[in-house]
């Protein structure tokens, strides 16, 4: 059996730079917090509790029932998090790491600046993801929606000014599709395109091997958005996809009679974790 890896997969630039803050703070004797999932996989969560951090929730801050003290380290996670947590946050005598990721930053940085400028902003992504509430945030007049159809169906007013932007981690021709409607359709729509350059070439990467293989494994927490739009993607192309977090996953059976697998992983997975699979399905 062979196994065929995508060319492009696992931990990208944000998660590794979210994770080496993390690590460089690993023998610190102080408490040490980080704000939420540090990034969306468990393993990687265990392993940080393993180096003494704690996870605080945005909620436990905004309610002023953290357990933060003066003096205690706290990393805010790559997705980032509200306007209003990090104005709290001012006022706590702590130390600060932001581990949000670049693009992340990029986007909110832009909605900020156009909600100041009087533009209303349309947003592609799910309004319930961590990311997208941090830059929802520092709008005041915005439109959330995720599909075509959806927008399609709001109301641009001709004398307004509107920022069209998204989450970092959407489908990629979704988001072409989307835009292209707005480019045709309205002169007042500014586009702001930042996917993450991480994901474009993992979703490429994936469309191009899922077809050509047996069975297609993407490996990544079920909670990670970029992981399931790499699974949404291989199964389009290919019925065997499945979405697995780790090698006690994996059903030995779905291995029969084929001859190629191939395996890509989403941007938070640990190398250990795809490793693992790879070995475990070796030893069939």
């Amino acid at each position: 059996m062979e196994i065929i890896r995508a060319k492009h997969m696992g931990f990208c630039f944000g998660v590794l730079e979210a994770i080496n803050i993390c690590n460089s703070l690993k023998d610190e004797k102080r408490k040490k917090y980080i704000l939420g999932m540090l990034v969306h996989n468990k393993y990687v969560m265990e392993d940080m509790k393993n180096k003494g951090f704690e996870v605080v929730t945005e909620e436990e801050i905004l309610k002023g029932e953290d357990p933060l003290k003066e003096g205690d380290i706290l990393v805010v996670r790559a997705h980032g998090t509200t306007k209003a947590i990090h104005e709290r946050l001012k006022n706590k005598n702590i130390t600060l790491y932001d581990a949000t990721c670049i693009f992340v930053n990029k986007i909110k940085n832009e909605v900020d600046i156009a909600n100041k400028n009087g533009y209303t902003i349309l947003f592609v992504g799910d309004r319930n993801h961590p990311e997208v509430k941090g830059i929802i945030s520092y709008a005041d007049k915005i439109e959330i929606f995720e599909t075509l159809e959806e927008a399609k169906q709001l109301k641009i007013e001709k004398n307004n000014k509107y920022l069209l932007s998204t989450q970092t981690t959407l489908n990629k021709k979704k988001f072409e599709e989307i835009k292209n409607f707005f480019q045709n359709v309205y002169e007042n729509v500014k586009i702001f395109d930042k996917i993450c350059g991480a994901t474009s070439v993992r979703q490429k990467s994936v469309e191009e091997l899922a077809p050509k293989v047996d069975l297609m494994l993407v490996i990544g927490d079920r909670k990670s958005s970029n992981t399931k739009k790499l699974y949404e993607i291989s199964k389009r192309v290919n019925d065997e996809t499945y979405l697995v977090e780790s090698d006690e996953d994996l059903d030995l059976r779905m291995f029969k009679d084929k001859n190629t697998v191939g395996i890509t992983a989403g941007a938070s997975t640990p190398e250990e974790i795809i490793k693992n699979i790879e070995n475990k399905i070796r030893g069939i």
